[in-house]
């Protein structure tokens, strides 16, 4: 069955003491537009992500983003007690050089808040390596993910097959409508001739030529083919959408074959009654094409 474009997955899991996020939306586009946005500490595996989502999705702007959410107290900075130490005991040189006093409270807290903006004072935990045991949680993530926004665009796929197979019925049903018109014309374009003939000649014409004008007549108004070739791109859609995913840009094509039959069918209708039911099947396939445009 087709699947839609448009869809949105995200999965957490948790890690020694932090939760990893990710999260994924896909809208429809003619080809994969994929941007990523990863966490530094996962940035190294930035294809191995690309290529698990490009593999599963195929089609469609893609916006993924996996981040991690650490626990406050593994969050907090640190100071280095050392660091600060040096900077007094150079600053209170450098004081008793110059003559000046660091004595008093007030003093002593001026003093601390230099202290605390010198470079390096205050500093995060060292910088962290990926662990093998970690990307392993981190991929199941990326998958659970992709695998929820894949289970979106299979739901929305079944309601966009619902919306397109009532849609193509209606097609069928107007198209079958068409019949019972199409038969009464030819008699009217006898009968209309015959008026001409009687009007301006009387009785006197050439009653082969009669024949051989509704003839012509017959053959440029007739529709058999456009009917049966309409017909056959109705099927042929509901076919091609049973085959899976991967199948947008063909119904993309099927709907313009139908949109040409629909078309010389109205060209050649010559009955009001007919014309309007022509309208009807076009404002059908328009709202078949717009859909289409979000199968994968």
């Amino acid at each position: 069955m087709i699947q839609s474009m448009t869809g949105y997955g995200k999965c957490v899991a948790e890690y020694n003491g932090k939760k990893i996020h990710a999260e994924i939306k896909s809208l429809n586009s003619k080809a994969l537009d994929l941007s990523t946005r990863l966490a530094p500490l996962y940035r190294e595996k930035e294809m191995e992500v690309r290529q698990l989502i490009s593999t599963a999705l195929e089609r469609g702007k893609v916006d993924f983003n996996l981040w991690i959410e650490k626990d406050e107290v593994a969050s907090v900075s640190t100071i280095n007690k050392e660091l600060v130490g040096e900077y007094y005991n150079q600053i209170k040189d450098v004081s008793a050089s110059l003559g000046l006093e660091m004595g008093g409270t007030q003093s002593a807290n001026e003093w601390m808040k230099v202290l605390l903006r010198m470079p390096d004072v205050m500093s995060r935990s060292e910088v962290e390596e990926l662990a093998d045991e970690e990307w392993v949680v981190a991929r199941q993530v990326v998958e659970g993910a992709i695998n929820a926004l894949v289970e979106f665009r299979k739901q929305e796929g079944e309601a966009l097959a619902k919306k397109f197979t009532e849609k193509i019925e209606n097609i069928r049903t107007y198209l079958a409508s068409i019949e019972p018109y199409e038969t009464g014309r030819t008699e009217k374009i006898r009968q209309r001739l015959l008026d001409t003939l009687e009007q301006h000649i009387g009785g006197d014409y050439d009653k082969n030529r009669l024949e051989q004008e509704m003839i012509y007549y017959i053959e440029k108004l007739d529709i058999s083919e456009e009917k049966q070739r309409l017909s056959n791109h109705l099927n042929y859609f509901l076919e091609t959408m049973k085959d899976g995913k991967g199948q947008g840009k063909k119904l993309g094509f099927i709907a313009q074959e139908m949109g040409r039959e629909i078309n010389t069918t109205g060209s050649k209708s010559n009955q009001a009654e007919m014309q309007n039911i022509v309208v009807k099947m076009k404002d059908e396939l328009e709202q078949i094409k717009e859909q289409v445009l979000n199968v994968m």
